[in-house]
């Protein structure tokens, strides 16, 4: 790709993108700039990635063709205010914030600004993120190609509708949160029983990832997968009915909906 790519913001977000996109060699470290305020990440990620760095986001800014805001909601106005007559003409702005509409983002650059909405997450750190993206009316088709290869250079991608986008952070933004929980039960449950920990977390770990791969590889639903593995009066069939004694997916499905509400409350704000 012969495109400069701009961050703003060095989070950890930011910082799993980064990687992605250098270790997948999609452009050169030289093609790629990160902004901060402070150094500490900015010095991990020139020492790992050799990538330019700064504290000045207007460099960002003028540097880049396509600029990615990884910062907090509430910093992207202040932050548009201070770039916003320092970029391109035809400079493509990346948000990845929950709430944050492309009307929004009209409405504080103007309506021929071009924006695409993602929602990325960490896991893109290890090249198996998942990214969904949508785009305004100002990009073409080219354009978003582009910048869904960014996204497709640590993971996975999916084009959504945006009236769809405040439901990703609950189903594939927040919920490696909710996987590193439900692991971390596994691993208590195992030490319960007398296994080593590191042992517990390494083996509950591997069987997320081979059921999930199991999911993505085969296409069978889900219930299906789990109906092949509960033997009748085995020990599999009586775990899953203490799961649900215990509201396991009404508990979940009830996460989803408040992360939901939370980023359409966030976007309202």
């Amino acid at each position: 790709m012969n495109k400069k790519i701009g961050f703003i913001g060095c989070g950890n977000m930011a910082q799993a993108m980064i990687g992605g996109i250098i270790k997948s060699k999609l452009v050169s470290s030289e093609s790629v700039i990160v902004s901060n305020p402070s150094n500490k990440n900015l010095n991990k990620v020139k020492e790992q990635y050799k990538i330019i760095v700064t504290n000045d986001n207007r460099e960002v800014a003028k540097f880049s063709d396509i600029v990615i805001l990884a910062v907090k909601p509430y910093k992207y106005f202040e932050i548009i205010d201070e770039i916003k007559s320092y970029l391109k003409n035809d400079a493509i702005i990346v948000t990845i914030a929950a709430g944050i509409t492309l009307d929004v983002m009209g409405s504080v650059m103007g309506d021929d600004v071009k924006v695409i909405r993602t929602m990325p997450n960490t896991p893109a750190l290890v090249s198996e993120g998942m990214s969904a993206i949508c785009a305004n009316r100002n990009i073409c088709k080219e354009e978003l190609q582009e910048v869904t290869k960014i996204f497709e250079s640590f993971g996975e991608v999916e084009i959504l509708e945006e009236k769809l986008m405040d439901v990703v952070p609950a189903v594939s933004g927040s919920s490696p949160a909710y996987v590193y929980m439900f692991i971390e039960a596994l691993g208590d449950g195992a030490v319960l029983k007398g296994m080593p920990r590191d042992k517990a977390y390494k083996m509950a770990a591997q069987a997320v990832l081979g059921a999930a791969k199991m999911v993505l590889e085969t296409g069978e639903h889900p219930g299906k997968l789990k109906d092949n593995v509960c033997s009748p009066w085995g020990t599999t069939i009586e775990a899953v009915y203490t799961l649900e004694k215990n509201n396991f997916r009404g508990t979940v499905i009830s996460a989803m909906e408040r992360c939901t509400d939370k980023a359409i409350e966030m976007g309202k704000k």
